[in-house]
């Protein structure tokens, strides 16, 4: 007899497992407890197979629930994929998009291709670039959507409103709009370098650096805790691309600063303790929207960009 699994459980167990606890996700999903662990049981039924085990205080997932919750991420992405397919398929416009140049080959392919196949009416023209030249393009009103590095501390969380002074062909006019930002995430900045490591803190020499040929936010944290830490350091190889900075990185040359997201196989994490390194700063993700008509295909965009990235947390907090 053929199994049809139940999409909702399906839902209730991506969601319990991405927030660490199932009393939240009946928060989220508006069922209670009871409810919940219903779910759960029909699953566990359904696949023939327990999909938790005792971990301490807690649980965790049996070799069955790893697969279950693999194949439940994408079932689900499917259903709500498909659900707004059909809805979206008078859809028309196009949407300008700025990604950071950590997001590039990672972001685009997977999640414009998930757009472009719901929305097939919609023209979306995209640019990766540096945080700077997206900051200023989305003030300018050349983007409707940028995610980019921010500098500031504040949490994670829901949109706010913000206001940027509105501009054409570069000259601001004297109005202000009001644009939306949400912060994703605050991912630590790491040490990163390839195979081998080119440095030794017991050799007495200065800390070869990687870094952009012009002012980066990850290079003047980098120099700023190794500063503090009195640990000499040198820059050994400047490009203006991020491919470039791998290349090096992968060759050897040095180590390099930025964040777990979007490395190529060629480079790694450092343990920075186990290197002789000193830690470093967490970095917010921000996402800005503006307003407009385009605003119900933005914000579609929006939500798949931030699902995405929730994805990407979950596996990174998984190790």
């Amino acid at each position: 007899m053929q199994v049809n699994l139940d999409i909702a459980a399906l839902r209730t167990l991506v969601i319990g497992m991405d927030l660490g606890s199932f009393a939240k996700a009946a928060d989220r999903v508006g069922r209670s407890t009871s409810a919940i662990s219903a779910q759960i049981r029909k699953l566990e039924e359904q696949a023939g197979a327990p999909l938790f085990r005792k971990s301490g205080r807690g649980l965790a997932l049996t070799d069955a629930g790893e697969v279950m919750l693999d194949y439940a991420r994408r079932l689900v992405g499917l259903n709500d994929e498909a659900a707004v397919a059909t809805r979206g398929l008078d859809m028309e416009g196009w949407i300008r998009l700025g990604l950071q140049e950590d997001f590039g080959e990672t972001l685009l392919p997977a999640l414009l291709g998930r757009f472009a196949r719901a929305h097939p009416k919609v023209r979306i023209e995209a640019r990766v670039a540096r945080n700077t030249e997206l900051q200023e393009r989305f003030d300018a009103g050349q983007l409707d959507l940028a995610l980019l590095w921010n500098s500031a501390t504040e949490a994670c969380g829901a949109p706010t409103r913000m206001h940027i002074d509105e501009t054409r062909d570069g000259a601001p006019e004297s109005r202000r709009i009001e644009a939306m930002r949400q912060r994703l995430a605050r991912p630590r900045m790491c040490w990163i370098g390839s195979s081998v490591m080119p440095w030794r803190p017991e050799a007495g020499e200065p800390l070869p650096l990687i870094a952009f040929d012009r002012p980066c936010m990850f290079t003047q944290a980098a120099t700023a805790a190794l500063d503090r830490a009195r640990i000499p350091w040198r820059l050994v190889f400047t490009s203006p691309s991020l491919n470039g900075l791998w290349a090096a990185t992968a060759a050897g040359l040095g180590v390099n600063v930025r964040t777990a997201y979007g490395l190529p196989a060629s480079v790694r994490p450092l343990d920075a303790k186990a290197s002789g390194l000193p830690s470093l700063p967490t970095l917010p993700l921000l996402l800005l929207r503006r307003p407009g008509e385009t605003q119900p295909l933005a914000d579609r965009l929006a939500e798949l960009i931030r699902e995405h990235m929730d994805r990407e947390i979950e596996l990174q907090s998984r190790g």
